[in-house]
């Protein structure tokens, strides 16, 4: 593994009762955060590929915790969504690297397949600070009920050579959903929108 970890979080999140109605089941997110040596802290660089190659770690390393947190097969997994904070000797730019190029396709791995886009945030940040991690359907971004996010936060991190890397899965949308929009049973799954 090429990323230097310090440390890896694994927070649950379980909702069984929402404005005085019982939630049966639960709905469940699941969020794993890595802090990882920003290698290119305090300097530019041009070519990011050493972090593009991290983020292929991370999205299948997290996406794994994640899934095994829920106790689930990989397929059960409904929504996902990745985020990074950078610490102060960082650029926003490392964030991205990690992010976007190569995390997707083991994340989807991960998580049994995914044909909708990650979605994804990313700030630069101090230890303590919240990193809010969104969430959406891993088929159809059009399914609305699953439009969410999970907020994490480490208080030794990210520090100012680190990266905080974060991937969220859910087995279910949000409790009790009622916006409309595309349901669960209507999705088609191939362009990634329905």
């Amino acid at each position: 593994m090429q990323a230097k970890i310090r440390k890896i979080a694994v927070f649950l999140d379980e909702t069984h009762r929402e404005m005085g109605k019982e939630i049966t089941p639960a709905t469940r997110r699941a969020a794993a955060v890595a802090v990882i040596e920003n290698p290119l802290a305090g300097r530019f660089e041009d070519d990011l590929d050493a972090l593009m190659q991290i983020g292929a770690e991370m999205g299948d390393l997290l996406g794994r915790k994640c899934v095994e947190a829920l106790g689930i097969a990989p397929e059960q997994a409904e929504s996902y969504g990745k985020a990074a904070m950078v610490g102060e000797n960082g650029e926003l730019e490392h964030a991205a690297a990690i992010l976007h190029p190569k995390l997707g396709a083991p994340l989807r791995a991960a998580v049994g397949s995914g044909a909708a886009l990650v979605p994804s945030s990313k700030k630069m940040g101090g230890p303590g600070q919240p990193l809010d991690v969104p969430l959406g359907h891993k088929d159809a971004a059009y399914v609305r009920s699953h439009f969410d996010g999970i907020e994490v936060r480490l208080n030794d991190a990210p520090r100012a050579n680190e990266i905080m890397v974060a991937v969220a899965v859910t087995d279910s949308g949000r409790p009790l959903p009622r916006v409309g929009g595309l349901t669960t049973t209507e999705i088609v799954g191939k362009d990634g929108l329905r």
